[in-house]
């Protein structure tokens, strides 16, 4: 199996691609300017506390409040609370917990109001994301996540992860981890920590009580609303968590970016970063990886598999929706029986990926092609616990209803993916009034004369649809070359999937679009 990593910087945010194969299974986006990732800590002020709801709102200086119920505050929120009130009013003079006297964890059954009120400070981590109208959802139960471990602070319990099945390697890592962990940190050992040599384990554990340090030099002057400690960006925090023996290039096309990854590569896996390769051609990184047309095909509506069988999505605020079609496929010789069988299995496969590539979470309900036979809906049960089984997200795949529907349900920590497939009409631009589309090059070339004479920029490159493309450089004396005799300068004409039928932008050498307003 061969994974490559795509990323495509942009000003206002970062787009990343995994693909397996050279097929696209996950699609991140970040924006640039976000605030409130999963795993960012903050010092927060308690604005009210709601015992209707066994919960309270917090303000972390979003725009709505965050929210922070009972059950994630965790048990040790006492003594976390009593070290934080200790470093703001000077009382804890180190960031070490040992000899710290840990508070009783509290009552599973309690109540909000016996551990928070109005205008309390309190430390909390953000758990997921901003969604819809909705704001961010917190705990209280910091943890510090690493390449190979978790730092959990106040806490004494060493765990190793279930995906790890070897026991002797099991009680290996529990041993090196109780000899080497800080007094008051517990720790949960990642998967891939397996086989690890003490070394790697030792440095990064040192990474994550530097950042608890990090964490205690900054709550020293904080004043709420403030952020602590922030996550990785999305691209290194998809390294950290991802990265495998299976990884064959990372492909960026942002030197910054580049750097970044280089260098946190090579903390985490020295002689890995070589992997990092920057990517510098004319042509969009998305579009020189067939990843364009993958994105347009992939986030409709409808999505087409092989076998001319088809899924249609439809998302509700309460649910999403997924029915399987056979589509072309009903024309199959093969017995009905047969031909569910082979279209849900496809469609199986087909919607586990979705499910990644979307970030769908909440309730799906998938209505398959009615099966007759018991034995075939419980093989196709277990396929799609099988096909479900490389979803990082928590989730949980239900035995097929009477109805035949399958429903799963999957953890959501930040907003759903959501891409526009559907375009405005190129002649009207979804107006409804018709542009004058044969001005468009008197229009382009207005808009370069401009660029040479009033902001004397030399290097431009124009980026349109491939139709006006062609238009512009196909022919012995293109249009292209009439505007090289007339202004003495070279204009570079790239050609881009993504753009609508009449829409062109202008770059100048370093990449940035020219501002023509």
């Amino acid at each position: 199996m061969s994974v490559d990593v795509v990323i495509n910087s942009k000003s206002s945010e970062d787009v990343i691609a995994l693909v397996e194969n050279k097929r696209l299974i996950e699609l991140h986006k970040e924006k640039s300017n976000n605030k409130y990732s999963v795993g960012d800590i903050y010092l927060g002020r308690i604005k009210k506390v709601m015992p209707g709801l066994n919960a309270a709102f917090v303000d972390v200086g979003y725009s709505k409040d965050a929210f922070l119920h009972y059950l994630d505050l965790g048990p040790n929120f006492g003594s976390l609370n009593k070290y934080v009130q200790g470093v703001i009013s000077n009382k804890q003079k180190t960031s070490t917990l040992k000899g710290f006297k840990f508070e009783e964890e509290i009552n599973k059954d309690g109540k909000i109001a016996e551990q928070l009120k109005s205008n309390q400070h309190v430390l909390v981590q953000i758990a997921k994301e901003p969604i819809s109208t909705k704001g961010p959802r917190l705990s209280s139960e910091i943890s510090l996540a690493g390449r190979y471990m978790v730092l959990v602070p106040f806490s004494n319990r060493i765990s190793v992860s279930q995906k790890i099945r070897n026991q002797d390697e099991k009680d290996r890592l529990k041993r090196l981890i109780k000899s080497i962990r800080p007094e008051g940190f517990g720790v949960i050992v990642r998967t891939v920590a397996e086989n690890k040599k003490v070394a790697d384990l030792h440095s990064d554990l040192n990474d994550l009580v530097e950042k608890w340090e990090q964490c205690f030099k900054q709550l020293k002057t904080a004043k709420p609303p403030f952020k602590v400690l922030g996550e990785l960006s999305r691209s290194s925090a998809m390294l950290r968590d991802l990265l495998n023996k299976d990884f064959n290039n990372i492909y960026v096309d942002n030197p910054e970016t580049q750097v970044e990854l280089k260098e946190y590569l090579a903390s985490i896996a020295p002689g890995k970063e070589k992997m990092v390769k920057g990517y510098k051609r004319n042509i969009p990184i998305f579009e020189h990886f067939g990843l364009e047309k993958q994105i347009k095909a992939l986030f409709g509506k409808n999505v087409t598999m092989k076998s001319g069988a088809y899924l249609v999505i439809e998302h509700t605020e309460a649910l999403h929706v997924i029915d399987v079609n056979s589509g072309q496929r009903s024309k199959s010789k093969d017995d009905q029986e047969q031909n569910a069988i082979d279209v849900n299995m496809e469609a199986a496969e087909e919607i586990a990926r979705q499910l990644r590539l979307r970030d769908m979470g909440g309730i799906i309900v998938v209505d398959f092609i009615d099966l007759k036979e018991g034995s075939n809906r419980e093989m196709l049960y277990e396929k799609m616990k099988e096909f479900m089984k490389i979803d990082r997200a928590k989730h949980t795949v239900l035995p097929p209803s009477k109805f035949g529907l399958i429903q799963i349900t999957r953890q959501r920590v930040r907003p759903e993916m959501d891409i526009k497939t559907a375009e405005k009409c190129p002649c009207c631009n979804g107006t409804g009034e018709t542009q004058a589309s044969v001005l468009l090059i008197d229009e382009i070339q207005n808009n370069l004369r401009y660029i040479y004479q009033n902001l004397n920029i030399k290097k431009v490159s124009l980026v349109v649809h491939p139709f006006v493309e062609a238009h512009l450089t196909k022919g012995l004396l293109s249009i292209q070359k009439k505007w090289y005799m007339k202004y003495k300068r070279w204009l570079n004409v790239r050609k881009s999937n993504a753009y609508q039928f009449l829409e062109y932008k202008f770059f100048d050498a370093k990449g940035e679009e020219i501002n023509l307003r």
